[in-house]
């Protein structure tokens, strides 16, 4: 049985400030998948787009994507994003990138909950984001 995922805003919330939804709805949920915080890394682990934001935003959901494929799923299935940012001043590229990418991503126009964070920095230096997901399958 395949999850049903009911993304949506209700009107009793405000109107999602980007390209993200208030409410994710899981049901029928035979497997929850939890995918660890992924960083602009290729499969070697060299970083991908040193002081580059928008590189390390293709390769980051490059990597995300990789995962999803890896149990099965693919964008329909994510329930919920969480994004960790080093640079508050990178939040417009990020909403940039987001505009651009995601109606490939969920050509339905419904995109999952995203908290996004400010951090002081992520696992090495050059990171500038990382993006955690919650998939149902």
């Amino acid at each position: 049985m395949a999850a049903e995922i009911r993304i949506f805003n209700p009107d009793t919330l405000s109107k999602p400030l980007g390209q993200y939804s208030q409410i994710a709805r899981v049901k029928g949920a035979s497997e929850l998948v939890f995918i660890a915080g992924q960083l602009a890394s290729d499969k070697a682990g060299n970083i991908v787009g040193a002081d580059d934001f928008d590189a390390q935003c293709r390769q980051v959901f490059a990597n995300v994507e990789a995962a999803l494929k890896a149990v099965g799923g693919g964008w329909g299935n994510v329930a919920q994003f969480t994004t960790y940012l080093v640079h508050s001043q990178d939040v417009p590229k990020f909403r940039a990138f987001r505009q651009r990418e995601f109606p490939r991503f969920f050509p339905n126009g419904i995109y999952p909950p995203n908290t996004l964070v400010m951090v002081d920095r992520l696992v090495g230096e050059p990171y500038l984001l990382e993006v955690q997901t919650v998939a149902a399958l």
